[in-house]
């Protein structure tokens, strides 16, 4: 046998290790196995993920600070507005910034369907942050090692920012649908269609306008002015027209609504309604109330019907908890559900993974804005005609509309369906509507009210904190205190700022603190927004 050997001399064997010794510590570092690129329509994917799982999902804790539910068994949770910071939005915005430079990255023109995008992500999320906290690092932010310690913009200043690049982000969007590019690869929302995005854009811009009614008249904002031009201009600004144009998140059986067979064990007894949106439903004589709660137990074994609406009864989220736990748990005997107090429908929530679609931006709420921005005198139009569209499509996206309506509820508090009992009520809508609470006062502060109201009804389980937001603008509808709400039996009026903020941009931190609430980083200090 024969062996061919190759002998390397001793200056190959020097050059080689010379060569490897040339390599930077961070080409050493870098893992040849992890990707350090994405294609611009994956980075967008978790950006909209992020923008339905960390603002308020169903019946989380934010739906009970909304006053929607409350929860009555203290090992899970309270009922206390004592709350400490906000969720950080800074990586999501740093993924907006990603997905953005993949898009040049990858041969898109400077304005292209991501970076129109882009513009409405930053909008969204630093108003999520803002809205809750007050002045927001912005302009020095998201510069990476370029600046590791950003100011802090004021509030005005983080406000007139979200608007111009939501006015940037249509007018992109225009020029790109003009030119045919409307195809926004990887959106799971709105059928990677631009041009209902450019819907959404809008109608979030009018929440914008509508969050700053306590500066209307705030000098350089213009705020009345950019109001009445989106709703006088829909060729320029066009606006979601239909509950089709919602920006929502569907569930399936893989990303299943929160409330669902799997975890009715878990929390479907520690849940109770909360009267705050309990009794507008029922003193408004609302189906919809008979839609997304259960008959109290307790009020059926007195001889009530399920069709009545007195039946429906519902915590104080003020309630002292221990109180509220032996309400909601008391006996009522073979045949009827436990407590003194509704829950949340079995059939509706329990009965399936896929519960109901959550709106992030729908179309009841704009309705309702733009009557609110009318009733206000910053447009011309009919605010009632606006008022009565948003009614109709939050009553209908619940199935209530004029006739015989099928509801359904659990004799036993159960979730099995031989527990559950039909029974049919008449609806009609003109009725409805003709009730003194209802009708539409004109363009009041009573009017104003029934606008709020109704708003807030409609945002039950969906568009994350905005209930509260508008009943902190406004003061409507009122929410309900006392030793179970906490905080001194107050609701509080905005959040801390992250540890991370104390602890790595200590000095603007501070400065910031100092400026807006006199050194004290309080949850019970008013923000510029509430001013």
């Amino acid at each position: 046998m024969k062996f061919n050997y190759k002998i390397i001399g001793l200056s190959t064997v020097f050059a080689l290790m010379l060569s490897g010794c040339e390599r930077s510590f961070e080409d050493l570092e870098r893992d040849p196995n992890r990707p350090v690129t994405a294609p611009a329509s994956l980075v967008l994917k978790g950006i909209e993920m992020d923008m339905y799982a960390n603002t308020g999902t169903p019946f989380s804790d934010e739906m009970r600070w909304n006053q929607f539910y409350a929860i009555n068994y203290n090992y899970y949770g309270n009922n206390e507005y004592q709350w400490s910071t906000f969720d950080d939005h800074y990586p999501t915005l740093k993924n907006v910034v990603k997905m953005e430079e993949e898009a040049r990255r990858a041969g898109a023109a400077e304005v292209n369907v991501y970076s129109a995008l882009g513009k409405f992500f930053r909008a969204f999320f630093i108003d999520q942050m803002s809205v809750r906290a007050g002045d927001l690092p912005m302009s020095e932010a998201l510069l990476g090692l370029e600046n590791l310690n950003p100011k802090y913009d004021s509030q005005k200043d983080v406000y007139m920012q979200i608007l111009t690049w939501l006015d940037q982000s249509n007018a992109e969007m225009t020029s790109l649908i003009a030119a045919g590019d409307t195809k926004v690869t990887g959106d799971f929302y709105l059928g990677e269609d631009l041009k209902k995005w450019q819907k959404v854009v809008n109608g979030f811009r009018l929440r914008m306008l509508i969050r700053l009614s306590k500066k209307e008249n705030e000098a350089g904002m213009n705020v009345k002015s950019q109001f009445a031009e989106i709703i006088s201009n829909p060729a320029k600004y066009p606006i979601m027209a239909g509950m089709d144009d919602n920006l929502e998140f569907e569930f399936n059986i893989f990303n299943k609504y929160p409330s669902n067979p799997d975890n009715f064990g878990f929390d479907a007894t520690r849940q109770n309604m909360a009267q705050t949106y309990v009794g507008l439903l029922t003193a408004r004589k609302d189906p919809r109330v008979m839609v997304t709660t259960e008959p109290a137990g307790a009020q059926l074994k007195a001889g009530k019907l399920p069709s009545d609406f007195s039946a429906f009864i519902a915590a104080s989220s003020g309630e002292d908890l221990s109180d509220m736990s032996n309400k909601a748990g008391k006996d009522n005997g073979a045949g009827f559900a436990p407590g003194e107090y509704s829950f949340q429908s079995r059939s509706r929530y329990y009965s399936n993974y896929t519960g109901e679609n959550t709106f992030i931006i729908g179309y009841p709420e704009l309705c309702f804005n733009i009557a609110e921005g009318i009733n206000r005198g910053w447009a011309t139009g009919s605010a009632e005609d606006w008022y009565k569209k948003g009614i109709k499509a939050s009553q209908e996206f619940y199935g209530v509309k004029t006739g015989a309506l099928t509801m359904t509820y659990s004799k036993t508090g159960g979730r099995a369906s031989t527990d559950f009992v039909n029974y049919t009520i008449n609806f009609n809508f003109d009725e409805y509507y003709a009730q003194p609470l209802v009708k539409y006062a004109g363009n009041t502060v009573a009017g104003l009210e029934q606008i709020v109201t109704q708003k807030y009804l409609a945002f039950f389980m969906n568009s994350g904190m905005e209930a509260y937001f508008n009943y902190r603008r406004t003061g409507f509808p009122k929410f309900m205190t006392g030793v179970g709400t906490g905080n001194s039996g107050r609701i509080a009026v905005r959040w801390q700022y992250p540890l991370t903020e104390r602890t790595t941009n200590e000095a603007n931190y501070k400065a910031a603190i100092q400026s807006q609430f006199s050194g004290k980083d309080d949850i019970n200090d008013l923000i510029w927004l509430s001013k």
